[in-house]
């Protein structure tokens, strides 16, 4: 029998020397006895996973709403591939795959019903309270939110993995950590939190596109115009021919997946060689990224432009978002305006925060299905309460 001990000394040997060990941790808010078992990593995750907010990712928007089918990808499932994409880069870097998968299921845990409509809309409607942003809700999730321990409140998640949620970046993710002192001590995160980015846009990018040619909102002849497409596509028609059009698609974009996930390893292992990354401590005194592709994010630029102009701005997926930015609004103006609408364990927060921040987290940790039905609820005059 193997105790956790011994799982710490194994990564001494086998983790590369800027990979972040378990045995080096920056430690809880609260000190906890150590698991004889998992290593301090291993229970950041289990305590995500059993986590109310981690359990609600399943019914809350990737790009479509979770009635429009239950085909898409929803928040969850996003989050799983993000998990397997990036523990591949881990494992093969040699970085830690317990801290990288601990990330990867949290990065998206603070994230609003409706997916960026929703928190566009909570950002605009918290904006004289300093507005709204996913990562911080994420910390705020972990260290506030969730109550599942008596002697604290949130999860006691390690410093580690704290910081990889509030340091969440890619394109779409700009972490504002103004005001949180314990993140601005380093100039960048681990390289496993700057895994979690690049993985993050590979698998959205790829998730997008597959659910989007399913929808019919995008088509195979539309997409064909994007470099990184149509190069795929010819290879896959000159190796496999007969193929069926569902099949082919399912090729090229497991293609599109690997061709990437190739590029930022072997990109990632050039530049720590070249900016001389010998330790953690390299790491976090580097301003710049490590843990990327240029090539890779040249290709996806023209990608994401395709699907802005074809996909997120297609007239229903912007229907959508506005009557879900319209459900947002409603909710939050009518708790405010009587807070005893809301359950006793959120009106118990106003002690200790404003009015506007507890209708803010009470909206943001609810899934689409439950702001809809709420809003039916509260604004339909017959509606079941």
């Amino acid at each position: 029998m193997r105790k956790r001990e011994e799982f710490e000394d194994l990564e001494e040997q086998f983790l590369a020397p800027y990979a972040m060990k378990s045995k080096h941790t920056k430690g809880r808010k609260y000190v906890e006895e150590e698991d004889p078992y998992r290593s301090c990593y291993q229970r950041d995750r289990d305590r995500i996973i059993h986590s109310t907010a981690f359990r609600r990712l399943e019914y809350k928007t990737q790009v479509f709403v979770n009635h429009e089918g239950d085909y898409y990808r929803t928040r969850l499932t996003h989050t799983i591939e993000v998990m397997q994409i990036a523990r591949t880069i881990a494992r093969a870097l040699r970085l830690n795959e317990d801290l990288t998968e601990a990330l990867a299921l949290g990065h998206d845990i603070g994230h609003t019903p409706f997916g960026h409509a929703g928190e566009l809309a909570l950002n605009e409607l918290m904006k004289d309270k300093g507005g709204f942003e996913h990562n911080r809700q994420g910390l705020r999730v972990v260290d506030e939110l969730e109550e599942r321990y008596p002697g604290f409140r949130g999860l006691n998640l390690t410093f580690e993995t704290r910081e990889g949620i509030v340091r969440h970046t890619t394109p779409y993710d700009r972490p504002n950590l103004e005001g949180l002192k314990e993140f601005n001590r380093y100039i960048s995160p681990t390289l496993e939190a700057q895994t979690i980015g690049v993985a993050d846009q590979i698998a959205y990018n790829a998730h997008d596109v597959d659910d989007g040619l399913k929808s019919g909102y995008i088509t195979v002849e539309q997409i064909r115009s994007v470099s990184i497409w149509g190069e795929i596509e010819a290879e896959v028609k000159e190796e496999m021919s007969g193929l069926s059009k569902e099949m082919r698609i399912h090729k090229i974009v497991r293609r599109f997946i690997a061709q990437q996930v190739t590029d930022v390893i072997h990109e990632s292992e050039k530049r720590i060689k070249e900016v001389g990354i010998n330790s953690v401590e390299d790491v976090r005194k580097t301003p710049t990224l490590i843990i990327f592709s240029p090539p890779m994010l040249s290709r996806q630029k023209e990608l994401r432009a395709f699907l802005e102009e074809n996909l997120y701005n297609h007239y229903k997926v912007v229907k959508i978002r506005e009557k879900s930015k319209r459900y947002i609004e409603a909710l939050f103006k009518a708790y405010l305006k009587d807070l005893k609408q809301l359950p006793p364990n959120f009106r118990a927060r106003a002690k200790y925060d404003s009015e506007e921040q507890v209708v803010c987290d009470y909206i943001a940790g609810m899934t689409d299905r439950f702001a809809q039905d709420e809003y039916t609820r509260l604004f339909m005059p017959y509606a079941k309460m």
